[in-house]
């Protein structure tokens, strides 16, 4: 008789819950990632749940980290993990494998309140598995097409603005501390924002992340040769694969807020391929945000038309400069939760030093500051 992959009581074949403590039971242990798949992992045991997400690349599965009777990791239940893992075509392209390993080795070294937190990296099924946190909510983007599918004629286009802001100081406190490691993620925008229902941003897919700032960082990696990334977000030097710093990520993060806030980025996609769209970024200038949103306040502009500047050296020095700009913009005073975000980055180069043992007390001040209460059903 088979018996609990938790608490080892017995379980019928073909039994899915534990009786006894609950536990999803698997359906096979060996193949593929799928649901119901149980992988042992020495010192514990995964159970994959749904699929929660799926690409050209890869598929990702939520998951439950059991630990064995007795061990205190399992004493506040199971883990919830979300799996990352590559198709199996895809995972023939040694280009691809290399985007995997990088997300991996970008996560292993990161441990921030907005940016999603890395668990493990293993082979399963003749494939790598990223192992890292679930986070339970939704994509900015989708945030965003709610908030515009609602909006009507004479009402703001998308999302409160003050919300909108409080999502993007948490993505600049994330790059601040990515660019003070030198890693350039190179891939921000509101698919990659994750918001988890308490209001906690989670910045992911670090998976064309570079190590190190300038010319080792510009180099294609793309089958086509061209610079990875998602033409509506990219800067102009990111399109042209000129040397990046953080920058870059900067000017990737004001279209985020700008679509948050406009319902749409300042270059459009469609009708157009995705050169045409690369073209546009190196000499088309965004609008005047207050063109689409007229109840922002007026140095919202000015906000955006250095934000967003064809030559970096135009633009904010740093992503702490930028959020700041951000909130002075919106006549708001320097807040708590801002202070710990931006001095987690500047602890950032150096996380094992005795200075940073005070980063748990600055995550809680975050993570106090925008948990909402009561709990929303949904975020945004």
């Amino acid at each position: 008789m088979p018996t609990c992959t938790q608490c080892r009581a017995e379980v019928a074949p073909g039994v899915r819950v534990c009786p006894s403590c609950h536990a999803l039971q698997p359906l096979d242990s060996s193949g593929a990632l799928a649901t119901g798949v149980t992988i042992d992992r020495g010192d514990s045991k995964v159970v994959v749940d749904e699929k929660i997400g799926e690409g050209g690349m890869g598929v990702v599965f939520r998951a439950w980290r059991f630990f064995p009777p007795g061990d205190p990791r399992g004493a506040g239940g199971p883990k919830l993990l979300a799996l990352k893992s590559l198709r199996a075509h895809r995972a023939q392209s040694s280009r691809v494998r290399e985007y995997f390993r990088r997300e991996a080795d970008a996560l292993r070294v990161l441990s921030h309140p907005n940016i999603v937190q890395f668990d493990e990296m293993f082979e399963h099924g003749g494939a790598s598995v990223l192992a890292m946190e679930f986070v339970d909510g939704e994509a900015l983007s989708a945030i965003v097409k709610r908030h515009r599918a609602r909006a009507v004629p004479g009402s703001i286009p998308c999302m409160p603005a003050l919300r909108a802001l409080a999502y993007f100081e948490q993505l600049t406190g994330a790059l601040a501390a990515l660019h003070a490691m030198g890693i350039v993620h190179r891939d921000v925008k509101p698919q990659n924002v994750l918001v988890r229902r308490d209001g906690i941003v989670k910045l992911t897919d670090f998976g064309i992340a570079k190590h190190g700032f300038g010319e080792a960082a510009s180099r294609p990696l793309t089958e086509a040769g061209v610079a990875p990334g998602t033409g509506v977000y990219m800067s102009p030097e990111q399109v042209v694969g000129a040397p990046l710093d953080g920058r870059s990520d900067l000017y990737s993060a004001a279209i985020v807020l700008w679509e948050a806030l406009a319902g749409r980025a300042p270059i459009s996609p469609i009708g157009k391929s995705e050169i045409e769209v690369r073209q546009e970024q190196l000499g088309t200038p965004a609008p005047p945000i207050r063109s689409i949103f007229a109840q922002l306040p007026a140095t919202l502009d000015a906000f955006f038309e250095r934000a967003l500047a064809k030559d970096p050296n135009a633009r904010f020095p740093d992503a702490i400069a930028m959020g700041a700009a951000a909130r002075d913009a919106f006549g708001l005073a320097e807040s708590d939760e801002w202070r710990a975000l931006a001095e987690m980055a500047s602890h950032a180069r150096a996380p094992q030093t005795p200075a940073t043992a005070r980063l748990g007390t600055l995550r809680d001040i975050v993570v106090a500051r925008y948990r909402t209460a009561p709990m929303p059903t949904r975020p945004g």
